[in-house]
């Protein structure tokens, strides 16, 4: 009998083939569609944007229609580092992921407490106030116009932002390969196992002498700066940036993208955001009025006929096939 208690823990932390297969392809679309790597680092982007909120929806049961509020700071404050004469793309990344994590621990206080339709509308109610004094302050974020005029010298001072989206892709590929490896460190951690009991049942784990507003304001902090990640690199990659980030659309989107993919699976915010950004571009190509129409009809197809998203389905798949292997 093994009698290291960590041992479940262990076993999940432990990489599995489908993750290095997972980046391996990642590595393979750079070279098999040098035509879209701009899209690919928009995917990326956007993926670990959408594992920010895996974080608090999947990890620690956190429902938030405003989560943009954090991509936007980070993509402000990014913006602002630009313009203003701090134009080092990585030590600006941390940063921006620095003040959204502020940001976080600003309205952590508020979000952790409550349920969840007080959440809502909590969070809610903060992604509006941001987004409406973004508006206000023209002078700080250019208005409905947006910030311009950003800067960036090239990576590392070798490798420059090109049209193409060669440096783009990379740079997002290895932000988004660090990110989720913390992220993961994080949730396989004592603390995530905290976390895990926490969103399973607080009453319960505050009996074990878990403290849940700590363990849950924790979440919200590391979340809110991951969020900030990606919106700071959005602005390092196009060198633009309107008050849209922090808007309630973007906060949706990423629910639907989330929603897409599976939560509580790491890698579904990447699946969702590939599925999104690709389906957007193929349907608005077709159909510039009316993709929506057909990114709904997929979200409910999803809801009705894939639960837990994609990686939920490709789970359950994955289990049958290892039963019938057993019963053979």
């Amino acid at each position: 009998m093994n009698g290291n208690p960590l041992r479940p823990l262990l076993d999940r932390s432990r990489w599995r083939a489908p993750e290095l297969v997972f980046w391996a392809l990642i590595i393979a679309a750079f070279f098999a569609f040098p035509d879209h790597r701009s899209l690919g680092a928009q995917v990326l982007v956007t993926g670990i944007f959408a594992l920010s909120l895996d974080m608090l929806l999947g990890y620690a049961g956190i429902v938030t229609l405003g989560h943009a509020a954090f991509f936007g700071v980070g993509a402000f404050t990014a913006g602002w580092l630009g313009k203003y004469g701090w134009h080092e793309p990585v030590s600006a990344l941390a940063i921006a992921a620095a003040v959204a994590a502020c940001a976080g621990a600003l309205g952590s206080r508020l979000v952790v407490r409550g349920t969840d339709l007080s959440r809502l509308m909590v969070t809610l109610a903060i992604g509006l106030v941001l987004y409406e004094a973004a508006n206000k302050a023209t002078a700080v974020t250019g208005g409905i116009d947006g910030l311009q005029g950003i800067e960036f010298t090239p990576l590392l001072g070798l490798f420059p932002f090109d049209l193409m989206g060669s440096t783009a892709y990379v740079y997002a590929a290895i932000v988004a390969f660090v990110t989720l490896y913390l992220v993961r460190r994080l949730v396989h951690s004592p603390y995530g196992l905290s976390l895990h009991a926490t969103r399973m049942n607080r009453r319960r784990a505050l009996a074990v002498g878990i403290d849940d507003g700590r363990t849950l304001a924790i979440s919200y902090i590391a979340s809110a700066a991951v969020a900030g990640i990606a919106g700071a690199l959005t602005t390092q990659i196009t060198q633009f940036i309107t008050i849209d980030a922090l808007g309630f659309g973007r906060s949706a989107d990423i629910l639907i993208i989330a929603a897409l993919g599976g939560v509580g699976y790491l890698y579904g915010g990447f699946i969702g955001a590939l599925v999104f950004v690709v389906g957007r571009d193929l349907l608005s190509g077709i159909s510039p009025a009316y993709w929506h129409f057909w990114l709904g009809l997929l979200l409910v197809l999803t809801i009705f006929f894939a639960r837990g998203g994609i990686m939920g389905t490709a789970a359950r798949l994955a289990r049958r096939l290892a039963q019938r292997e057993t019963q053979r």
